[in-house]
């Protein structure tokens, strides 16, 4: 998955399994990041974008390393990841549900949208401030599946074929968790979990699940991927994986 994971990581993705880039490209584009730094905004822009082109096919993770103007690094754990949009993406809510239903982009794009300004906090240190989401609260998307009072907890799959992750219910049910469909004011690019993603304002940012395909409402907790090798299941910016930073909310 994810915008925010440690070492050892694979990244992403076209249709086809993605392929290690070659030294030389490497080489170039740890000079073409150091130039970023210093560039006016417009060659940031592009260069964040390229960024983003090439980590999707880059399974080695070194382009996470690399600068840029949006101040994200792009991660994945699958080596490679199908691209979605308004014709082939659909998003499942199922479990311990009533409505069991299944949404198509067009369809999570006609509910009521919520847009809110946070900062961005990895759990490996990086902050990317007053980032815009905007989307659907998980909330509303839970309760027109009529969840059982039996249920206790979420579990999110991802198209990647690889990550998931975990809410409790009363966490999932916050204000501020969202399934978003824009990010800094426009659509979600593929690099950033587009066409939907999870967001969890309060927490670190491996618990905002890119690339989300399945909802399911189930008994327990059950922890995502980063959970099962370590991190924390209740990820709150500043008060959990041994951390002092900030809250983001």
């Amino acid at each position: 998955m994810n915008d925010d994971v440690p070492k050892g990581v694979h990244h992403e993705h076209p249709e086809e399994r993605g392929t290690p880039i070659g030294r030389r490209v490497f080489l170039g584009t740890l000079a073409l990041g150091a130039a970023g730094v210093v560039a006016a905004p417009p060659l940031q822009r592009g260069l964040e974008a390229f960024l983003g082109g090439t980590a999707d096919k880059d399974p080695t993770g070194l382009t996470g390393l690399l600068p840029n103007g949006g101040g994200f690094r792009y991660y994945s754990v699958a080596s490679s990841v199908p691209r979605k949009n308004a014709r082939t993406y659909r998003l499942t809510v199922d479990g311990l549900v009533d409505r069991p239903t299944t949404y198509t982009l067009d369809d999570l794009k006609a509910l009521p949208q919520t847009r809110m300004v946070r900062d961005v906090q990895c759990v490996t240190g990086w902050r990317v401030p007053d980032t815009p989401f905007e989307g659907v609260r998980l909330s509303r998307i839970l309760d027109a599946a009529r969840v059982r009072p039996t249920a206790r907890a979420i579990r999110f799959t991802c198209f990647d074929g690889t990550y998931t992750e975990s809410l409790t219910l009363a966490q999932a049910r916050r204000a501020d968790v969202l399934v978003a469909l824009r990010m800094q004011d426009k659509d979600l690019g593929h690099s950033h979990g587009g066409p939907v993603r999870l967001y969890v304002a309060p927490m670190y940012f491996y618990k905002s699940a890119k690339w989300l395909s399945g909802i399911t409402v189930t008994d327990e907790v059950r922890p995502g991927y980063w959970e099962e090798r370590g991190y924390d299941v209740d990820a709150w910016v500043g008060r959990s994986n041994g951390r002092d930073d900030d809250p983001t909310s």
